[in-house]
């Protein structure tokens, strides 16, 4: 089946029932609530539905692709709002998987909300415009590796599964997709105050062609402590995760 719809709030939808199948397979949480994120037409709904989850919802914005849910989805559970807006905790108890073809114009605000919501969303799997998809999974030494990695990498486990064409979408997007899978790691616990991570890992990357002793120069560190390390002389992208929590533990 292929469902015909217009180009609504920045989303393209999915034409390709072996894409939408494989997206839906891909999700390792059996035993978890599932939000799926901008439904659109259900090409995606309908095989998440089929794998049984305890409890599945979807979550839209858009009035007019409610309403198509509502009358070809009985039973449905459908939300009408934005899910920037959500309050995933309230959605229900216990542990929840994020899923969906996700719209390209709020991709990286959905991302910081999972992250928001780390101690419930145990695994996040979707359509991400490749270049995102890239970003989320980099490692450090490349142009890619950046914020998101970084931040994401620091408590979930980051995997690129596969790049989806143009063709698969109605309206064709102008880039290459791909569907990546978050996975909380409950062993990665950050060894220092997450607020100033956050603040080191952002301030580095948005002066990330000076080298950390002039990008960071604003920031009060411990004295002595670039003696230890030899980071102060690098760049944002050459720094692991371990780095980064190693300079947020010596900020005053």
């Amino acid at each position: 089946m292929i469902v015909r719809a217009k180009k609504r709030l920045g989303q393209h939808f999915l034409n390709n029932e072996s894409v939408a199948r494989d997206i839906a397979g891909s999700i390792r949480t059996q035993d978890a609530a599932v939000l799926e994120v901008g439904p659109g037409m259900g090409m995606l709904t309908k095989f998440l539905q089929q794998r049984g989850f305890p409890h599945f919802a979807v979550i839209e914005l858009d009035e007019e692709s409610i309403a198509y849910l509502g009358k070809n989805f009985p039973g449905l559970d459908v939300i009408g709002g934005d899910f920037l807006k959500f309050d995933i905790d309230g959605f229900c108890a216990g542990p929840k998987v994020i899923a969906g073809n996700f719209p390209y114009n709020i991709s990286s605000q959905i991302l910081f909300k999972a992250l928001d919501n780390k101690d419930s969303v145990v695994e996040l799997v979707g359509m991400f415009q490749k270049e995102v998809a890239e970003r989320v999974c980099a490692k450090p030494g490349g142009k890619q590796y950046g914020i998101l990695s970084v931040l994401l990498q620091a408590y979930y486990d980051a995997e690129y599964l596969f790049t989806v064409g143009e063709h698969e979408f109605t309206p064709p997007p102008q880039v290459k997709s791909a569907v990546i899978r978050l996975a909380r790691n409950f062993s990665k616990r950050l060894d220092c105050d997450e607020r100033k991570f956050r603040n080191v890992v952002k301030t580095a990357f948005n002066y990330r062609r000076k080298t950390l002793r002039n990008a960071l120069h604003s920031m009060d560190f411990r004295e002595g402590f670039a003696d230890e390390r030899q980071l102060l002389s690098k760049r944002a992208e050459q720094l692991s995760i371990e780095d980064f929590e190693y300079l947020a533990k010596n900020l005053r």
